[in-house]
């Protein structure tokens, strides 16, 4: 496994696999590996012969306030658990050379990065589809792969991909789960004891939201008003948001007819958490 922090260096490897006929899959991450990011990469292991990875903190998506010094980074770690599975390449650039002095171009995606997590973090979107958008144009993948529990995330890059005709393959993968429930994630490592136990409502708020319409409520205030009773019994969490929303369009919805995605985002302690889930109706 090579480590290539050179952003020409990048872009020549993948120049020489593309020229040997081999198929790229990419998985960006911010680093501090976890099982969930190691789904994804053995998802991506399957879809082609060469398999790079991103480890990059991309400050653009990170508002005033937020936790980009505090994110946690674990570089000796994240190359044990990469090689683990089988990754080619770790491209680790560093954020000077992903943003030189004078850098003025950024990418946006406009409708769908409004709600949820856009209306929460402003500016968070278009520094992700920018740092993604780079991140393409130097790994050249032919398929890149993103997980679902940063689910609108994952609308937004394949809007991306769409409206400008970029030439890669974006799929998705299922939610890793630790076996309580709680959705893995990096920030997790922020939990007290205490906060995990509190963070645990959220996974479990989904599950009463698939039964409450497994037994035929399908008007979403009152599946989001049972979610919101799961989630605040005490102050240990502090909803950001909780909504239902068409899974291709983000748009709201107010009555449940066919899949519709329920996210959830709260904070507990420092950590900033998001969770979702597809609930569909059960037709008869």
């Amino acid at each position: 496994m090579q480590v290539v922090a050179d952003v020409k260096e990048m872009q020549r490897l993948s120049e020489v696999w593309r020229r040997e006929g081999k198929i790229i899959s990419f998985v960006p991450t911010m680093g501090y590996l976890h099982e969930g990011h190691l789904a994804l990469m053995k998802m991506a292991r399957k879809k082609g012969d060469v398999l790079v990875i991103s480890i990059f903190v991309n400050p653009t998506q990170f508002g005033p306030g937020e936790d980009f010094e505090r994110y946690p980074r674990d570089m000796e770690r994240d190359k044990q658990l990469a090689e683990s599975v089988g990754v080619d390449v770790i491209f680790a650039p560093e954020v000077q050379d992903m943003y030189p002095e004078g850098y003025q171009t950024f990418v946006e995606v406009i409708e769908i990065t409004k709600p949820l997590c856009g209306r929460s973090r402003p500016g968070h979107f278009r520094g992700v589809t920018t740092v993604v958008a780079k991140l393409f144009n130097i790994v050249k993948p032919h398929v890149a792969v993103f997980g679902e529990k940063d689910f609108q995330q994952l609308q937004v890059i394949r809007r991306m991909v769409k409206d400008l005709n970029m030439d890669v393959e974006v799929l998705g993968h299922p939610i890793v789960r630790e076996k309580d429930g709680l959705a893995m994630s990096s920030r997790n490592v922020y939990l007290s004891p205490e906060e995990r136990q509190a963070a645990l409502r959220i996974s479990r708020s989904l599950g009463v939201a698939r039964e409450l319409v497994a037994q035929g409520v399908r008007e979403a205030p009152e599946v989001l008003r049972k979610v919101r009773e799961v989630l605040t019994p005490d102050e240990g969490l502090k909803i950001d948001y909780v909504e239902l929303r068409d899974p291709e369009t983000l748009k709201e919805v107010s009555h449940i007819n066919g899949p519709t995605l329920l996210a959830i985002a709260a904070f507990v302690g420092k950590a900033r958490l998001i969770d979702n889930a597809i609930i569909s109706p059960i037709e008869n």
